[in-house]
Parts: C-alpha cells; structure tokens; sequence
C-alpha cells in the first residue's frame, strides 16, 4: 500500500541503478517507502572499473544481506600487494573490527545487476532504458521530480516525487540541471581499463602499481604519469587499469589507451598482459573525486556517489564511498518522510551532508593533499623508494590508502588516521 500522493509517481526517485541508486533504493524499499529506480541502460550492462573491492566495500555489500562468500561467485583477496620499480609488497588486509579481513571482486556487469535485483526484490520499481535529462522544479526552485526520455523512440516523460536521489554518476545531469556545478580546484581522475587471460587470474593479492615504468628501451626506462591496478577475476581473465589525477601535469595532453599499452607491453610477458590476449574494448571513465561537487543536499535533490564526487583522492575507489552515501542517504529520508513537509522535514534532510563530511570530509581533504603530491612523478617516486621501505610507517601508509581502518578505537595507527582526518577541514 503506498503513502504518496495522488499527483506523486512515487515518494522517492531514485535516478541511476548502479552501487549508490541500487543501494539506495534497496534500504527505502525495505522501510516501505515507496521507491521509482530509473536507469538508462538495460541490465546485466558493462561499466568501467576496476572490479575490485576492499573490505570497506564488502561491509557494505554485508550490510545489505548479500552473500558474499566464494560459492555465490565473489573472488576473494587476502590483500594488497604493492609494485614500484624496485620494490614489490604484499600486505595481507587489516584484522579489524569495523571491515571484513577480505576483499572482493566480480565484473561490474554482474555487480550491478545483482544490486539491481536485490532493490527490485526489496520492493523497489525498476524503470530500465529511462534517461534522465534533468530535473522538474517549482516556482520556488525545489526539486519535484525529473524529465526523461524512454525506450529507443526516446519518448519525453516526466516523474514526480517529493525527492529525488541522484546517482547518475560522473555526469552529474541532475545536479547540473539545478546550477550545482563542480569545483575545479578539487582532483579529477580519469581510468581505463582493459580484459586480459591471465595465469595471474587466480591470484590471491590485488595488485596497485604506484609506478608505471615504459621498459621499451631496457637501457633508458622512463616514469610514466599515474598508477595502476591489477584485480584478479577467477575466471581467467584479470581487469587491469590505470588512472591518472587532474594535478598530474600531463592530464589533459595523455593518449589513455596508449599510455596503457606503453605501459602494459614493459610489464613481464608471463604475466598475459598483451594484445593477443585482451578481451574486448578498452574503456575509459571520469573519477570525481573529494567532494567536488556539492552541496550534496539542497531543495529536494540529494546527491550520492560519484554524482557528489565521492571517489576516494588516495586510491580511486568510488563503489564503496557510493554505497556508504546510499545508506546515510535512506536514513535520513526515511525519517524526513516520517514528518510534515516543510522546515521540520529540512532539518532532517540538512542532516545527511552533515553526516557525509563527517564521515568522509576530512579524510578526503587529506586525499586531496596526498593528490597534488603524486600528481609529480618525481615526488612520488622520492616517496616510494624510501618512505616504503620504513617497516614502522608501512602500516600507516597502507591503512590510509585503502581506507580500511577503524575510525573509532583501533590500534595506534587508526587512531592517528582518525585524528588526522578529524583535524583536517573537511571539503564542503
């Protein structure tokens, strides 16, 4: 039975099913709001990333009641190894009691799809092939739905619902429709990735490359821009990518995909990683990272995941920090729908960008600092020759790389963490 009103689609819309609106949508649904998921593509579908999750993430997927042990399909990784040009570490994820001691990975394409499912099985609409274009506002200027177009005849349809969660991702249409534009001054990430066969396909590590070495000429190896990643599949392919930040010098002027093979062709034969062995197409995304677009709440419109900029400055992961968003998001609109329409119900609803920055202001603002730093090849490569090999700090600069750290209480280094990003502005 729904509660909304009769000139209302729904109570709430959500626009975009990937990791934050499937998320999103999962939790109002399950509290018995009544929920329209839009999405523009059809599913299973492809999305680029590097299929990978730390604990952080599969806390998330956790908390969803999504079975994430090996049987239901998830390759599992002990941790992280980390590779410069003259040092490989493996470091086994954090025993925590806030994260799982595992990592995951599965393709995007099934990924998606099986947090889309879980939102439809929770009692959420799932309108597929449904582009959003922007947002229907009031003479007021708040948010009271949004227009579309739908099938391939690209029909103009408009939805009304008394908010709107935007999960539309590194476009941003919805919150651009409405003048929140993005601040220049914080990073901008842009990844590729590309399929290979691998023997590596099974290995039990995750890989991150803070160098990528062009051994083309072995006499005269050069420093390439930016980091990469390798993240094992199980099923005889791995996903490798790089990215690269907007404080990277050579941003805007890099050829992506050639500097992924420049890059993949210097890497050890054995490992696969060449064109013979590639499956399908290289592809490319946007990364918006450390809250570069905000307010992440204003009349109506709230903001989620990469829509709200909240890939992580230190490691490019944007699935985790998306879902997290997801649940903080349900939270408070649950309890604003529970109230009258009006300034009681903005109150509630003012509380969820109060509980993102809280959550991840200040950490990102470190993130943003640690982005300008490895935006210089030269700068990075000083920190991993020497700062690396300091067995003391090893696990302070693991721990806040991937985030995975216990914000409250922990050992010392996640009590430093915490205080440092406590003590650090957070970007809003």
């Amino acid at each position: 039975m729904t509660r909304r009103n009769a000139d209302h689609d729904a109570e709430v819309i959500v626009v975009g099913a990937g990791p934050a609106g499937s998320t999103a949508a999962t939790y109002l649904a399950r509290a018995g709001v009544d929920v329209l998921l839009l999405e523009k593509t059809e599913f299973p579908r492809e999305k680029v990333c590097g299929d990978g999750l730390t604990p952080r993430g599969v806390k998330q997927l956790i908390d969803l009641g999504i079975d994430t042990s090996e049987d239901a399909g998830w390759v599992h990784s002990r941790g992280l190894r980390i590779l410069t040009g003259e040092l490989t570490l493996e470091l086994d994820w954090p025993d925590l009691t806030s994260y799982p001691p595992y990592g995951v990975s599965r393709t995007r394409q099934d990924f998606d799809d099986l947090l889309a499912k879980t939102a439809v099985k929770a009692g959420a609409r799932l309108y597929e092939r449904t582009t959003v274009t922007g947002a229907v506002t009031s003479p007021t200027g708040r948010v009271i739905g949004v227009e579309a177009k739908v099938g391939p005849e690209k029909t103009p349809v408009s939805y009304r619902a008394p908010l709107v969660l935007a999960c539309d991702g590194v476009s941003a249409r919805l919150a651009l429709s409405v003048g929140i534009q993005k601040n220049e001054k914080r990073p901008m990430g842009v990844a590729v990735r590309q399929y290979y066969k691998s023997p590596r396909h099974d290995d039990p590590f995750i890989e991150g490359h803070l160098e990528l070495w062009d051994r083309s000429d072995p006499r005269d190896p050069k420093l390439l821009p930016g980091y990469g990643w390798a993240f094992p599949l199980g099923d005889g392919t791995v996903n490798v990518g790089l990215g690269m930040l907007s404080t990277s010098a050579a941003f805007r002027s890099t050829d992506y995909r050639a500097l992924l093979r420049q890059w993949l062709d210097g890497t050890p034969e054995e490992w696969g990683y060449r064109e013979e062995n590639a499956i399908g197409k290289v592809g490319g995304a946007g990364l918006p990272m450390g809250f570069n677009r905000t307010p992440h709440y204003r009349d109506g419109l709230l903001l989620l995941g990469d829509a709200g900029g909240m890939v992580s400055p230190f490691n490019g992961e944007g699935i985790s920090a998306a879902m997290e968003s997801a649940q903080l998001a349900s939270e408070f609109v649950v309890q604003a729908l529970a109230r009258r329409e009006g300034p009681s119900r903005e109150r509630a609803l003012e509380g969820y960008p109060r509980a993102v920055a809280e959550l991840m202001g200040g950490y990102y603002r470190l993130g943003n600092v640690f982005a300008k730093l490895i935006g210089k090849p030269k700068v990075m490569h000083a920190a991993t020759k020497y700062g690396l090999r300091i067995n003391s700090i090893l696990p302070l600069v693991y721990k806040g790389l991937s985030g995975c750290y216990d914000a409250k209480g922990g050992d010392g280094v996640d009590r430093l963490i915490a205080a440092l990003a406590r003590a650090t502005p957070s970007p809003r």
